[in-house]
């Protein structure tokens, strides 16, 4: 695992490379996801706020708003949660989500964007697909066992 320099250093190097200035808090917002991946807002202003003190939700809100136009961030809205986001960009993958936990975690896909096909496009022109598969994560199962 790299340490939080190591990640504030490649924070700050996307940052640059997508044309944003280097600020604490979009550089924070980067660490939290990547110690924390498909975290909410309000994880994400903890995660910032502990490191960097006093920052307001708004700000946090900002800033992931402001990374995920520039790419840097994925916003994900699984039915029935908040908004997650997550560092894994530029790829066309899915997710798994524990019906139980709500624990979540990627998949590749199979083949090239979109990996969906539909029978008709309506005349849309498709470039991504987004799925998410539902069921019990490996913890969620063996509890269900014990209870059994």
């Amino acid at each position: 695992m790299p340490t939080d320099e190591e990640l504030r250093d490649d924070a700050a190097a996307r940052l640059r490379a997508a044309g944003l200035r280097v600020t604490a808090p979009r550089v924070g917002v980067l660490v939290a996801l990547e110690r924390e991946s498909h975290a909410d807002a309000d994880t994400v202003a903890r995660h910032v706020r502990a490191s960097l003190g006093a920052v307001s939700t708004q700000a946090v809100y900002d800033v992931l708003h402001a990374l995920t136009e520039a790419g840097l961030l994925r916003r994900m809205e699984p039915a029935g949660s908040t908004a997650r986001y997550e560092t894994r960009v530029g790829d066309n993958h899915h997710h798994m989500i524990c019906r139980r936990c709500g624990v979540i975690a990627d998949v590749d896909c199979a083949g090239a964007a979109p990996c969906l096909a539909p029978a008709h496009t309506h005349g849309f022109v498709l470039d991504e697909a987004e799925v998410t598969f539902w069921g019990l994560c490996p913890d969620c199962q063996t509890a269900n066992e014990e209870i059994a």
